[in-house]
């Protein structure tokens, strides 16, 4: 699983321009920002003389209300609607940050950024940025004249110049400086797949503000692999005609209800909401109308590479900090990307001029069997029971180039939680002589080698069990040695640790002794008299591979953990920073854990890192099929005895068989 961060578009080919901005208006604080409320906040910026003609958004987010202004809100009071931009001025690079007041019209705060200093970090790419960069480097003699020399002088015009985040590595050059970096790419036709044919060793380091080349390495000759990286139905034949079809339905309509962005399922209840960094956030999770989390998201992700050559030593892309997984968000399509009865939300992000875009379809939600929720087969007159599980799937993908990230979170009848990140697309590859060795890189097609890699997600949960009062303590297993305490050697108990400060819940997963993280109500109790709790339970994951004296591991410093906690922050969003695009290191989590400060019976917020580690195989090409990576959140303590047993039998279980149960007999789930 590997991935360039690369459009043939200047732009998200999913948004929608819109020349009419209309539509309803927020009911909620916790609304998603509206194309009128994006339109609205870039007339206040123009008025306020701060979006002249070399100035760009790269990025506009809403700044939500703090948990105090929630409090006070109720319905029909004024909601106060503002935004957060970053603001760019392509000509000087120079960078700021504003706070506009939608409601009031009024730019009410700007921060500036110095980015030539350190620590510093650039701000977001633009999607202007992506085609610029190719015009640089095509127009760069010193790029023609490597094309030259390889005997590529021929294929220019159809090569595709792929623009991609270059990291930290010291380089003088570029300290202070908007800088990308182009890697090469050959194209037989121009609707040619051009990640088959790498023009291996071709490194061009470009400065955005400047407009100009910094920088040229043409390092070694290996030929171009000639194969195709063709998946299309044209290129594979004709589809096999094997498979029956598997129709999904509900005649009698979905469970859920939807009031605006607020969402009803069976016990639960949450709001959902949409940003351009973020993509999918949800609000004030509630089961039974108890709070479970006051918001949860997956705010950042890194792709650090393992290869030691200059082609890609320096790749450890952000794909929210650098990207923006929302504003690179698809357009769901009905029968491709969800099944069955579904519900939409259309999303709206800012393009790169600050003017509202739509995104439709972007989240799905829908429901789905999971299989069986319980069964038991008693002797007697009792005989079996069972139910099938079902859950409610909310869900949304975003493409950062040739990568392609799904992210769902499932909410289950028994009160559990689960987050699943799926990784698929097109691997990112370099070029190798057929049949050599190299140790960090495999070869899955004749010359074609991926190099291993990692995909690193950070969950922010800001958890509420039963109020915001929280505290964190860690469950071992724990063996016991066979003496007078385990008179037998069977005997095993559990340990608990409580974390009560920042520095103390900076924790790694431990598969060996079943460990999971509780957090429990300071203050609320089950009818057995223990704290109501769920638990955080930690799928297995490597953590990031890179040597801890590395840029990588200063950058994605929130990658060198498992589980973080801090003390809740409303300006706290972001675990490697606000700008990680060059920065040196040491921002998000490191600082926002420097003061140590208590968590214990506080308003807490848990990351936990999970993700892949990822050896490239044949098998992931030309094109990658679904990895999966995630955790589950479920309720320990909180309920007082399993929520679901008054679930109904399923409605096909009295369905006539067809010889399943019996001559002409009518299935049943109890008998």
């Amino acid at each position: 699983m590997s991935h360039d961060h690369t459009h043939d578009h200047p732009q998200n080919p999913d948004l929608i321009p819109l020349t009419a901005v209309g539509g309803p208006a927020p009911q909620h604080p916790l609304d998603p920002l509206t194309a009128t409320e994006i339109a609205r906040a870039r007339e206040i910026l123009v008025a306020a003389g701060m979006l002249g003609d070399t100035v760009r958004v790269p990025m506009l987010l809403p700044d939500e209300p703090a948990k105090q202004e929630l409090a006070a809100w109720h319905p029909g009071t004024p909601l106060d609607r503002r935004v957060d931009v970053t603001l760019l001025d392509t000509a000087t690079g120079a960078t700021s940050e504003a706070i506009v007041s939608i409601t009031r019209g009024e730019v009410v705060e700007v921060r500036g950024h110095d980015s030539a200093s350190a620590p510093y970090g650039q701000p977001q790419y633009l999607f202007e940025d992506y085609d610029r960069a190719a015009d640089i480097v095509k127009a760069s003699p010193e790029w023609r004249a490597a094309m030259t020399r390889r005997g590529l002088a021929d294929r220019m015009e159809l090569a595709f110049c792929s623009p991609l985040a270059p990291g930290f590595v010291g380089r003088e050059n570029e300290v202070g400086r908007r800088v990308i970096r182009s890697l090469t790419f050959l194209r037989d036709s121009e609707d040619d797949i051009p990640w088959a044919h790498p023009v291996e060793g071709l490194i061009v380091h470009i400065d955005l503000v400047a407009g100009t080349v910094i920088g040229i390495e043409d390092d070694g000759d290996v030929p171009v692999p000639a194969g195709s990286g063709r998946y299309t139905a044209d290129a594979v034949g004709p589809a096999r005609e094997t498979l029956k079809p598997i129709e999904i339905t509900q005649p009698e309509g979905p469970s859920f209800r939807v009031d605006g962005h607020h969402v009803q399922w069976e016990n639960w209840s949450l709001r959902v909401d949409f940003n351009a960094r973020e993509g999918l956030v949800l609000h004030d999770v509630r089961f039974d109308d108890r709070p479970v989390l006051a918001r949860a998201s997956v705010p950042e992700m890194v792709v650090p590479y393992g290869d030691t050559s200059s082609t890609r030593f320096w790749i450890s892309y952000f794909d929210a900090g650098e990207y923006l997984l929302g504003k690179n968000a698809n357009h769901l399509e009905l029968g491709c990307d969800c099944l069955g009865v579904i519900r939409y939300f259309d999303g709206y992000v800012a393009d790169d001029q600050g003017h509202p875009m739509q995104i439709p379809n972007v989240v799905c939600m829908h429901e789905e069997d999971y299989g069986i929720l319980f069964k038991h087969t008693e002797q007697g007159p009792v005989g079996s029971h069972v139910r099938r599980s079902r859950r409610l799937v909310v869900s949304y993908f975003s493409t950062i180039g040739n990568y392609d990230y799904g992210f769902y979170w499932y909410f289950y009848l028994d009160g559990s939680i689960q987050l699943e990140a799926k990784a698929t697309g097109i691997v990112f590859v370099g070029a190798g002589l057929p049949g050599s060795t190299n140790r960090h890189a495999s070869e899955i097609a004749p010359g074609v080698f991926a190099p291993v890699h990692q995909h690193l997600f950070s969950a922010r949960l800001d958890v509420a069990i039963d109020g915001e009062d929280n505290r964190l303590v860690e469950i071992d297993a724990a063996r016991i040695p066979m003496g007078d305490e385990n008179p037998f050697g069977n005997a095993f108990t559990w340990t608990e640790t409580t974390l009560r400060t920042e520095q103390e819940a900076q924790r790694e997963a431990d598969a060996t002794v079943a460990r999971v993280w509780e957090v429990r109500s300071a203050s609320k109790t089950n009818y057995i008299g223990k704290p109501t709790a769920y638990h955080l339970i930690p799928q297995p994951t490597a953590l990031l591979m890179a040597d801890p004296a590395s840029t990588v591991a200063a950058r994605a410093a929130f990658a060198t953990k498992h589980l973080w906690a801090t003390a809740y922050d409303r300006d706290e969003r972001w675990p490697a920073g606000r700008y990680p695009n060059a920065h040196q290191g040491g921002a998000g989590l490191p600082a926002y854990t420097a003061d140590d400060r208590s968590i214990d019976g506080e308003d807490l917020v848990l990351w936990h890192t999970f993700g892949l580690t990822h050896i490239p195989r044949p098998e992931d090409w030309p094109i990658m099929p679904v990895d999966y990576a995630g955790f589950w959140f479920k309720p320990y303590g909180f309920l007082d005895v399993n929520p679901a047993m008054d679930i109904p039998e399923s409605s096909q279980a009295h369905t006539v068989a067809d010889g399943g149960c019996g001559q002409g007999e009518a299935c049943t789930c109890a008998h």
